[in-house]
């Protein structure tokens, strides 16, 4: 291994044996910090440069120096730590000569632990002034140079703790991203849901259409899949009395990795009984109302070049949206016959697990609708074709009361009111499991669990699905679902798989 290393990594594992000689630990003990970059700040900036001299305040500060500066028998460097940067000043008449010497060799990206007191410089930047210099772990690599990172992006992501390290915007996104979390869960919380938790390993396919990943419980010799949503144990909580339950989610969904997609991503699930698809509609613009002000004081934010106000949602039925582009009126008795015409005639595609029109008015919707719902807008109307999960509208069962929620042509919720007919969820199962037969890999199984459930009875309920990782996009500006994850799954190196 070691004809492989660079220069530089050779010289600094030389240096593990100067450590080790001058009986220094490469790769330290526990440190005891009193105070790090921001508490510098909030409880020292009050302070006039001579204040600071006159009182010394002592501190003990760590992190990883990301910048050293040394002119002879004095120097400066600079500790990144989870909250920032701090200056730190090193002096040779303070620390001694043979700790100035390890200072000397020490690189950058090494971690350091400075204890000492709090100064100004002449230009009046809070720094501490080194009386006792401690090597607490080397870095046994450099850093990527300091103004240009990690350029390649793919890099980046696939080494996020460098990336993290020498990227502010990156450490940005990913402390940003817990606040938003946080933010879901007293919007929640604040409205009488309970938090809960349901398998990831399922026995069945429920609760979305998608492809899933599968595997084995050897103990059970049992095929589980990683589940594709939470929605049917969430459902059977409603069934069991808790009335108004959510869950923050990993989901797993075996699909294509683009700048929306990752194969394992997070939503939040939510379900009130004896509500509807209209109190979700409510419920989800006051979502983004109060998660938008909790973590960044408005409702009025920037993101791919455009403003929006998400205090304000348009409503619009699919087949109005679609008389507008194209002007079809779906709302007209048709045959499914007449609708392939219509289909063949717009450029519209028909797999062979198409069965009826709706499948034909969602595949209008997606070709001449999604790409113009730039401000955000509540898409309501669903076919009862493609909502197997979802009530129909009581004035035309053709349709459903479901809903989907779009901001700048990105879908970031889907609700509706919950079918809790058991008699029909059991034949919108069965219509399922006809068009997996006919060659749709991402229809649901029949889930008779749920279904028997469902026959103890539950309450008229709203539900309503978030992604988590497309509204952390949202709210911290990024485009690509990649740079918002900490891990997200990349191709391996050198290959096109």
């Amino acid at each position: 291994m070691d004809n492989n290393l660079s220069e530089q990594e050779r010289i600094r594992r030389e240096k593990l044996t100067y450590l080790s000689e001058k009986g220094i630990a490469p790769f330290g003990q526990k440190y005891n910090r009193t105070d790090n970059s921001k508490t510098i700040v909030e409880k020292f900036d009050k302070y006039t440069k001579e204040e600071l001299e006159e009182r010394k305040f002592e501190v003990s500060v760590a992190g990883r120096m990301v910048a050293k500066r040394r002119q002879g028998k004095i120097g400066f460097i600079n500790l990144q730590d989870k909250f920032g940067n701090i200056q730190c000043y090193i002096a040779k008449d303070m620390i001694g000569e043979d700790m100035y010497d390890v200072f000397i060799k020490s690189d950058i990206g090494d971690i350091l632990g400075i204890k000492g007191y709090v100064m100004r410089t002449n230009t009046n930047q809070l720094t501490v002034k080194c009386e006792e210099f401690t090597h607490l772990s080397k870095a046994l690599r450099p850093l990527p140079e300091k103004f240009h990172g990690l350029q390649d992006v793919e890099e980046a992501r696939r080494r996020r703790y460098v990336d993290l390290i020498v990227n502010e915007e990156s450490r940005r996104v990913a402390f940003m991203r817990p606040r938003i979390i946080r933010a879901v869960q007293h919007f929640f919380d604040g409205r009488g849901f309970t938090e809960v938790e349901t398998p990831v390993l399922q026995p069945i396919l429920g609760g979305a259409a998608a492809r899933p990943f599968v595997t084995h419980h050897n103990a059970l010799d049992m095929n589980f899949y990683l589940r594709i949503a939470t929605e049917l144990p969430l459902k059977r909580l409603i069934v069991g009395g808790m009335e108004a339950v959510y869950e923050i989610g990993r989901l797993f969904r075996n699909e294509g990795v683009d700048a929306r997609h990752n194969p394992e991503f997070t939503t939040v699930e939510a379900y009130l009984a004896y509500a509807d698809m209209y109190d979700m509609m409510d419920l989800i613009e006051d979502f983004f109302k109060s998660v938008a002000t909790e973590v960044l004081g408005t409702t009025t934010i920037e993101f791919d070049g455009r403003s929006y106000d998400l205090s304000k949602f348009k409503r619009v039925h699919m087949v109005d949206a679609i008389k507008e582009k194209t002007g079809i009126d779906f709302f007209k008795e048709m045959t499914f016959e007449e609708a392939k015409e219509i289909a063949k005639a717009h450029d519209v595609e028909v797999p062979n697990h198409f069965t009826g029109v709706g499948h034909i008015i969602n595949a209008f919707f997606e070709k001449y609708c999604e790409e113009d719902l730039i401000e955000p807008t509540l898409v309501y109307g669903h076919p009862v074709e493609i909502s197997p999960l979802a009530k129909r509208n009581p004035q035309d069962p053709r349709f459903t009361d479901r809903f989907e929620c779009y901001i700048g042509c990105t879908e970031y919720c889907n609700a509706f009111s919950e079918l809790n007919d058991p008699i029909d969820q059991l034949h919108r199962f069965e219509e399922q499991l006809e068009e997996r037969k006919l060659g749709n890999d991402e229809a649901c199984e029949i889930d008779y669990d749920f279904v028997e459930a469902l026959e103890y009875g539950m309450p008229p309920t709203g539900g309503i699905g978030i992604g988590i990782d497309r509204l952390v996009m949202l709210l911290t500006g990024k485009t690509n679902i990649r740079d918002v994850l900490l891990f997200p799954h990349n191709r391996q190196r050198g290959t096109n798989k």
